[in-house]
């Protein structure tokens, strides 16, 4: 029962620029010994600062890399890709009797089945203030998901979920109104801690300003994972410190602090400066910045590159004219050379993307239609739609308009801005004006895209394996004020092709049915281009040479669930 957000590569960031050093001063704190000798503290850098720490509210890959070490989900994808248990005590399934298929007896089901399943929390889970984990937190997160007016960011996993029954104060049993292929993932149901919450949960609607992840975020009763957060200063650092009533395997890091500094240059400066010790590589350098500094100061770090479900794309509002002619978003991809991009910026170490499916997961398809560059095809396809050459190289239509669209990015990402500047040059061949126009993230992402307010927006997508894309292609998923633009279907694509593809994909359990239908999810994406597939990215990973145990996933579950596999080697 799946139902997880995909998270954008974003969170929202306010800026924290830190100057270039002197390059004698780099030189001199590089001898230096580290920072931090006694290794009680780490101080971890990534180019985005969270808006939120109420873990339901927006998806942000920067929230989920902070509450990674403060806070348990019930089940993850771990870096072999398996669902496993945090929070819960058994995986529940169908073998072991926890979960329990059901028929449905509402006749507008026609016969589909649902699902009865049982989790029991794990007996010593408390809350940092002492207070245990309970069933009562279960009941509690299911009301404010219930609610439409409180802006969680899968309501329709909450939707499904038809009532909870409780035994104790620790066993639950979830009345799921779907039998889903992946039914024991309950991976977005992070529970919030009712003797906090309820009281920001008076008024739903006010639920998301009010939220004591905002008001409170030092509270400790907000957190049940081996940290809790004891600072936060906006837009620049978000300080972790042991949960003395965490009883699971303890943190080897008496403080841990996460800066956010949105500058790709600053972050490394600061890397070298010793200001920072390692940068994560969920959201750290793009994978050439990596390469270019591995061959400039590597030897001094340790480098992973973990190749994962990162899907670089550019978003479509569907709703502008332009864009809602299928022939000129066909236009736009053959009018990108893709293949050079990847080879001159990324050393051909970032495949190209036919699809939203990568190439590692168990739903992808080799016969997804495939768009090379073709500049003359993209042409002819602007004839037909009516966007006619002029003098001066712009195409414009009957109506006089130009063929003129904004493109938008996470500003202060150096390779986004350059893909942006090559994006624009191949486009201005075909006749197309791109006027870039690029935001902070934590404006981008928590204003611009989920009100649909642009042309083109061009950032990643972090999936789960094989995780139906019911948030971003369903059309019940477009955001709009009725759900609190918590909705992630930005393009506003609606195809009642999809629907069918996905709603059908959700409830097939047998893998080659499902292979099946994952193919022709991936030939409908491809052939109506909601959005403009670029790159399945690689996550670069810059670590201190005394620090083990950090094992990159691969997935949208961020390495700091396994803090406390994190070690400082003498």
């Amino acid at each position: 029962m799946q139902m997880t957000n995909v998270f954008r590569e974003k969170g929202s960031l306010r800026g924290w620029n830190a100057g270039w050093l002197p390059p004698l001063a780099i030189a001199v704190m590089l001898s230096a010994p580290a920072r931090g000798a006694e290794r009680e503290s780490l101080t971890i850098g990534m180019t985005q600062f969270p808006a939120t720490l109420n873990p339901n509210i927006d998806t942000m890959a920067a929230k989920s890399y902070v509450l990674g070490m403060a806070l348990r989900p019930f089940t993850v994808y771990d870096a072999d890709w398996k669902l496993v248990c945090l929070l819960c005590v058994t995986l529940p399934s169908i073998d072991n009797r926890l979960a329990i298929p059901i028929d449905l007896a509402d006749g507008k089901t026609n016969g589909k089945k649902g699902v009865d399943i049982t989790y029991t929390i794990r007996p010593e889970a408390k809350w940092g203030d002492g207070v245990p984990v309970t069933t009562e937190d279960v009941l509690f997160t299911y009301e404010v998901g219930r609610d439409p007016a409180s802006a969680v960011s899968n309501a329709e996993f909450y939707r499904r979920i038809t009532s909870i029954d409780v035994k104790d104060d620790k066993t639950f049993t979830l009345h799921v109104d779907k039998l889903t292929f992946d039914y024991a993932a309950i991976n977005d149901f992070t529970l919030l801690p009712a003797h906090i919450e309820r009281p920001a949960f008076a008024d739903p609607a006010q639920y998301r300003v009010r939220t004591r992840y905002n008001t409170e975020p030092t509270n400790p009763g907000l957190y049940n994972g081996p940290y809790r957060v004891s600072e936060v200063v906006a837009g620049s650092h978000v300080l972790l410190e042991p949960n003395p009533h965490w009883a699971g395997p303890p943190g080897h890091f008496r403080r841990i602090t996460v800066r956010a500094i949105e500058n790709t240059a600053a972050l490394e400066a600061n890397l070298l400066s010793g200001t920072i010790d390692m940068v994560a590589g969920e959201l750290g350098l793009s994978l050439d910045e990596a390469l270019a500094f591995e061959k400039r100061r590597g030897d001094a770090f340790q480098m992973i590159y973990k190749p994962g479900l990162v899907f670089e794309h550019i978003d479509l509002d569907l709703d502008r004219p332009a864009l809602a002619d299928r022939r000129v978003r066909e236009a736009l991809i053959l009018g990108l050379d893709r293949e050079a991009i990847a080879s001159s910026l990324f050393a051909g170490r970032q495949k190209v993307a036919d699809s939203f499916v990568n190439p590692l997961d168990a739903g992808y398809s080799a016969d997804t239609p495939r768009y090379r560059y073709d500049p003359a095809r993209a042409a002819s396809l602007l004839d037909a739609a009516g966007w006619r050459a002029q003098t001066g190289g712009i195409r414009r239509n009957l109506a006089g308009e130009d063929l003129s669209l904004e493109l938008m990015t996470t500003a202060g990402n150096r390779t986004r801005e350059l893909v942006e500047q090559v994006l624009q040059s191949q486009w201005r061949r075909i006749g197309v004006d791109i006027r870039v126009k690029n935001e902070p993230a934590r404006v981008l992402f928590g204003q611009t895209v989920p009100h649909r307010q642009f042309d083109m927006a061009m950032y990643a997508w972090i999936s789960a394996p094989e995780s139906v894309p019911r948030s971003t292609l369903h059309s019940s998923e477009i955001p709009n004020a009725a759900n609190g633009f918590a909705g992630q279907n930005a393009p506003g694509f609606k195809n009642a092709e999809m629907d069918r593809l996905i709603d059908t994909l959700e409830i097939e359990l047998d893998p080659e049915k499902r292979n099946a239908l994952w193919a022709e999810a991936q030939r409908l994406y491809a052939e109506e281009l909601p959005s403009l597939p670029l790159f399945f990215r690689s996550d670069s990973f810059i670590l201190p040479k005394w620090l083990s145990g950090v094992r990159p996933t691969g997935n949208q579950y961020p390495t700091t669930l396994w803090i406390t596999d994190w070690t400082a080697q003498p």
